[in-house]
């Protein structure tokens, strides 16, 4: 029924019939999210059946005006409409009123009351077998449930509301149904379930051509919670101007609150408090008090994180806290309640919040995992007021430990690398205990408890059937097609859209993955000191902005404090800025002043990070493992190194497991040497180095495939892949290696079944790594370690391949010698950035040796 029908009723002068049109008119605009529209024709539609004196047909078109007015924020409107048009619905009809009454007291959060209602219709639909009513009650049912904790149920109202909907050929409905179950797997912690719900509604929303903005706000939660910052970031600010021309207000308000969310995350304290404070605002408008009281806290944890400590501060996070206990929002009211414990902490207030961590710690004891992790830090805490540093030693690693289940739980490496990130106030806190004893085998094993922890998991790959493959193969279509238009000045704009939404097709694909296996636990110092042998392990700890190194040597740990942190960033960025401009600037420039500068940066850090262990290391092998911010600094040009044997690794768990496993080659294994396109050093290169490693199976030109490649290199001992490389800072797992048909990705490794054991690649920057907290890295390295290669090297600068051919070849040649692979590095490295071509000893110098050496 539409316009025609509108037009036939008022032609026969049948208002009941006009009306009809008139509400079936404003339920169409409803779907499309024209809400003006819908309104317009609603109240249309009451009007002419109130002059036909039809108290039905009013009822109804005041129900749907209810549903209306919620949706754009006026919820005390549309709680007047529904209550009014209840007492003239009946039978069926009083079933749709109460599921419409229950659907506003859900949007005004209060739930207790919207879910009698909807008890209510489910009773009345089911005396007249109105199924297509109960599908709509269940669906909104399940989603209450989501939000206030009845996960179990809400996925029961789900799947008989799916059910009923499949039967009744509402292929919308289900999709709607996907959508909420999808919402109700965020609350869980179920990524994979939830990402999948999402993409499996979002296909039929496009299949049926049917809008769907506030799908935006919902992966906007799901992503602040994993938390994907930057995915949720660029989301926030796509929902901010998709809704800022339409009337949907509900959806701007929350896409304000986890923009807030976000801004704290990346510590933009100003703007959490700018935008938490407008989310406030028009959630009050729209009297969604619990969205209300999220928001608040949004502003008072800011405060916290700025340094703010008063009493006032500690009564109103308390009061928060209170209040979304009360409504029900058990995660939002469990960070509010520790919040307010560690500012009476600070305050001295030992009773105050004792109090309020024995309400918190009772989370440990069930619930989701994120919710369980939070209680088991305030029963740490609790346990540190009283004195009791083992007991609250425990309960932090009790916590820990539960995040690392909850972590192998999920398929994607990504996910669980930046998952991590919800153990950091447990890390931090046991660390904090750890450096106050001054014990050095205790700061280490605090630091490896968090440190590169997605790295300490049994690799998660994708099914075969995923879907991963073919999304690969069309990005790297659409990369190869972008590439041609760019080169041949053609518009890329179109293609350049393409490529987006490919990558975010994969990253989506490559998140539905379930996970498992087994967890490596940090090891102890003895376990670490026999692997050892004469080398030194030195593991670099950040600790409140101020460098610590933990060095194993000898049999035994000792702590040594590095002063601040700033300080090496600075002479770092100085160190890489030299080396870079070394190797990119034209070759009749003079260079002098760089290799001076470099030189100087070197000593610099040498001093600030050997010197003071020298007593320590001096004469041995080092294994190093970097903290965040010592990252991509290449150790062989620090004096003192050269012609030492120096492996990096992102955590002595990963070193030691690498450096002690050992993996039998099968028979028919061989080496592969490939060489990417546009390089012409790169066949060269791959030729030498063949003379070198008997019985490679050599790629280079057309042959050189991603595909082929990556199945040369399962399984093999040794892959060298010479090619352009490029680092992805804003996703790392799209850095590449250029081969004949597109970019290999990290995405393409992570399929890999059994990784190489020893690789090597000469492209620039494939040694870089982004690092997330708890030093969790994200790149080349990160896939191939955690896959289980034992030995990686490659540079963490750029490198010009005619200049690096000379070291690859001699590296092989030490290699095929069987000189262990960081020797036959610093060895290699030592021979060729002796003489005085600064390009020789920039792009030299700028080769690392990753995992076990």
């Amino acid at each position: 029924m539409g316009r025609s029908a509108l037009r036939r009723a008022r032609a026969a002068g049948d208002a009941e019939e006009a009306s009809l049109a008139e509400r079936a008119i404003g339920l169409s605009y409803r779907e499309l999210h024209d809400f003006d529209a819908a309104e317009r024709h609603l109240r249309s539609s009451i009007r002419i059946a109130r002059k036909a004196d039809s108290a039905r047909l009013t009822a109804l078109a005041r129900m749907s005006l209810a549903f209306v007015l919620s949706n754009t924020g006026r919820h005390v409107q549309a709680l007047r409409a529904i209550t009014a048009a209840l007492p003239d619905l009946h039978g069926q009809d009083a079933g749709s009123g109460r599921t419409t009454r229950g659907i506003v007291l859900h949007f005004l959060c209060r739930y207790d009351e919207a879910l009698r209602e909807y008890n209510a219709a489910v009773d009345v639909v089911r005396r007249f077998d109105d199924r297509l009513t109960e599908a709509r009650v269940l669906n909104n049912r399940g989603l209450l449930r989501a939000y206030t904790g009845g996960l179990r149920e809400a996925d029961e109202d789900f799947d008989r509301a799916a059910w009923l909907y499949r039967d009744l050929g509402q292929d919308l409905a289900v999709a709607d149904v996907r959508w909420n179950a999808g919402i109700s797997a965020v609350r869980a912690g179920d990524v994979p379930r939830a990402l999948t719900m999402f993409a499996e509604a979002d296909l039929e929303y496009r299949r049926l051509e049917v809008p769907r903005p506030l799908l935006l706000i919902n992966r906007l939660e799901l992503l602040v919670s994993v938390p994907l910052v930057e995915e949720a970031r660029a989301a926030a600010d796509r929902a901010l101007a998709e809704m800022g021309g339409r009337n949907l207000v509900l959806g701007r308000s929350e896409a304000l609150f986890y923009r807030a969310r976000v801004a704290l995350q990346e510590g933009e304290l100003d703007r959490a408090v700018e935008f938490a404070t407008s989310a406030r605002k028009g959630f009050r408008r729209e009297k969604r008090e619990v969205w209300e009281a999220s928001a608040r806290h949004v502003e008072l944890h800011a405060a916290y994180l700025s340094g703010q400590r008063s009493r006032a501060l500690v009564t109103a996070t308390a009061k928060v806290a209170d209040r979304l206990d009360e409504l029900g929002w058990r995660t939002q009211a469990l960070e509010a309640r520790v919040d307010a414990a560690l500012i009476a902490r600070d305050l001295g207030d030992s009773a105050s919040a004792r109090g309020h961590l024995e309400v918190a710690g009772a989370a440990r004891r069930g619930g989701t995992a994120a919710d369980r992790v939070q209680g088991w830090y305030a029963e740490a805490l609790r346990r540190g007021l009283d004195g009791n540093t083992r007991g609250a030693q425990t309960a932090l690693r009790r916590g820990l430990a539960l995040l690392d289940e909850y972590r192998v739980s999920l398929g994607a490496a990504e996910l669980r690398a930046l998952s991590g990130a919800q153990g950091k106030a447990l890390a931090l806190e046991g660390l904090r205990g750890a450096v106050a004893t001054g014990h050095a085998a205790k700061v280490l094993s605090w630091a490896e408890s968090w440190r590169a922890g997605a790295l300490r998991m049994t690799p998660a790959r994708p099914p075969e059937d995923s879907g991963v493959a073919d999304a690969l193969a069309e990005l790297r279509a659409v990369t190869a097609d972008l590439e041609g238009a760019l080169l041949a000045g053609r518009a890329s704009g179109a293609l350049r859209q393409r490529q987006v939404r490919m990558e975010q097709r994969v990253r989506d694909l490559s998140r539905q993955a379930s996970g498992g296996g087994a967890i490596h636990r940090p090891p102890a110092v003895r376990d670490l000191a026999w692997a050892l042998g004469e080398a030194a392990l030195v593991e670099y700890v950040n600790f409140d902005d101020e460098l610590l190194a933990v060095v194993v040597a000898g049999g035994r740990a000792s702590l040594h404090r590095l002063g601040d942190v700033e300080g090496a960033v600075r002479e770092i960025r100085l160190l890489r800025f030299a080396l870079h401009r070394m190797v990119t600037l034209p070759t009749t420039v003079d260079r002098s002043h760089l290799r001076a500068t470099s030189a100087h940066a070197a000593r610099r850090l040498a001093d600030r990070l050997l010197g003071p262990l020298r007593k320590r290391v001096d004469g041995r092998a080092l294994v190093v493992v970097p903290t965040g911010v010592l990252n991509g600094l290449p150790w062989s040009v620090l004096p003192g190194n050269e012609g030492r044997s120096v492996t990096v690794a992102p955590s002595a768990t990963v070193w030691l497991r690498a450096a002690t496993s050992s993996r039998v080659p099968r028979p028919g294994d061989r080496s592969v040497l490939a060489a990417g396109p546009r390089l012409p050093a790169a066949p060269t290169e791959i030729t030498a180095v063949a003379d070198h490693v008997p019985g490679a199976r050599v790629l280079v030109g057309k042959e050189a495939t991603v595909d082929e490649v990556a199945a040369a290199m399962d399984g093999a001992p040794l892959a060298h892949v010479a090619a352009h490389g490029s680092f992805r800072a804003d996703n790392p797992l799209f850095s590449a290696l250029e081969l004949a048909d597109g970019p290999l990705t990290v995405y393409d490794l992570e399929r890999l079944r059994t990784p190489p054991v020893r690789v090597v690649l000469s492209a620039c920057d494939s040694g870089m790594s982004a690092v997330r907290p708890g030093d969790e890295l994200m790149g080349f390295t990160a896939a191939l370690l955690g896959l289980g290669t034992a030995t990686l090297i490659a540079p963490v600068m750029p490198v010009p391949t005619e200049m690096t051919t000379p070291l690859m070849v001699d590296l092989h040649r030490r290699l095929g010698e069987g000189v262990a692979p960081a020797v036959a590095l610093a060895e290699a490295q030592s021979a060729h950035s002796a003489g005085g071509d600064d390009i020789a000893y920039s792009a030299s110098v700028g080769f690392v040796c990753f995992g076990a050496g």
